[in-house]
């Protein structure tokens, strides 16, 4: 593990079983996660990238111990925590590792309040006397920008900015280092998308948070990660400092994603090729560049195997853009 990662993932596979025999026997897989490896620094934000479907959420919550995992190794403050399966095991990663769901309405329970649900964490890992624990509500709350006649109100009765306050507050209860945020701001309006993301902000520069950041929202990405990894069907294409991958994006699937930002200038012309057809199936995931049937800049040898800055020195990759390296991107 290298010096000053909180996480660490080496070639992390999920597959789900999609279809099996008479006799229980897996025949075909869906490759949600397929051999991903990445690394978070302390304090750092990491932006996850992608279309729906490419599998962002699926690793967060292999990251978080939510799913089991197919293969690879996962490395947290340098402990090997992946086959950290037993209920002992998980109970203490969950002091260090929080998620914040994207739907800030159905992660909520219902019948409880929203003391009940922040305070729930406190209660099964049993920190702080049980009359300590009200007071700690009451400061999660007061964090996170929540009145305290708000305690006792039931998730119904509050807006959709508040329930999504009352998730970062529950996702802070425990004072965890690391927080995988799933498309926190979504399903909210964008006044709200902005209250909540700079909430994230402050509590990162207050509490040392290290966040991973789920979003499909390239504008929101770029303003609150310090690098982005950008996914395709269930594998890192392409991974950068955030200024870095914003003004030369290498890879043809970066670059569509970032022609696709919404404009406020509906008379300016896009400039560039889009993306063609429609992402291929988990299930049958293409050889080669998995991004190839849909390229704009695709030759056959991208069929046959995967882009690497060595093989783009080749004679056949001479029409596709990725082979340029960042230098030559910049003098373009």
């Amino acid at each position: 593990m290298l010096e000053g990662n909180l996480i660490e993932v080496k070639n992390i596979k999920k597959y789900f079983p999609f279809k099996r025999n008479i006799l229980g026997k897996t025949i075909s897989e869906v490759k949600a996660v397929d051999d991903v490896s990445i690394s978070i620094k302390k304090g750092e934000t990491l932006g996850l990238v992608g279309e729906s479907g490419c599998g962002k959420t699926t690793l967060g919550r292999c990251i978080m111990k939510l799913e089991k995992l197919s293969g690879g190794k996962l490395y947290f403050e340098g402990e090997d925590i992946s086959s950290w399966n037993r209920r002992k095991e998980l109970i203490r990663l969950r002091r260090e590792m929080q998620i914040i769901f994207q739907d800030p309405y159905s992660s909520l329970n219902p019948r409880m309040t929203s003391g009940q649900i922040i305070g729930e964490s406190l209660d099964i890992h049993n920190i702080k006397p049980k009359q300590g624990r009200h007071k700690r509500v009451k400061e999660l709350m007061q964090i996170v920008g929540l009145q305290p006649d708000q305690f006792k109100r039931y998730p119904h009765e509050l807006s959709g900015g508040q329930r999504q306050r009352i998730g970062v507050a529950r996702a802070l209860s425990l004072n965890p280092k690391f927080v995988v945020a799933d498309e926190p701001v979504s399903a909210l309006d964008v006044s709200i998308q902005a209250q909540i993301l700079n909430l994230l902000v402050d509590l990162q520069n207050e509490f040392g948070l290290t966040y991973l950041f789920i979003s499909h929202d390239l504008s929101i990405v770029r303003h609150f990660s310090d690098k982005v990894a950008v996914m395709y069907l269930g594998g890192i294409v392409e991974l950068a400092e955030t200024a870095e991958l914003y003004s030369y994006p290498l890879h043809p699937y970066t670059q569509a994603l970032l022609r696709a930002i919404p404009i406020p200038y509906p008379e300016r012309e896009r400039k560039g090729k889009l993306i063609e057809g429609d992402v291929p199936s988990p299930i049958n995931i293409p050889h080669g560049c998995s991004f190839h049937p849909r390229c704009p800049y695709r030759c056959s040898v991208c069929s046959e195997k995967i882009p690497t800055p060595e093989l783009f020195k080749n004679d056949h990759y001479t029409l596709c853009h990725f082979p340029k390296t960042l230098q030559e991107r910049k003098e373009m």
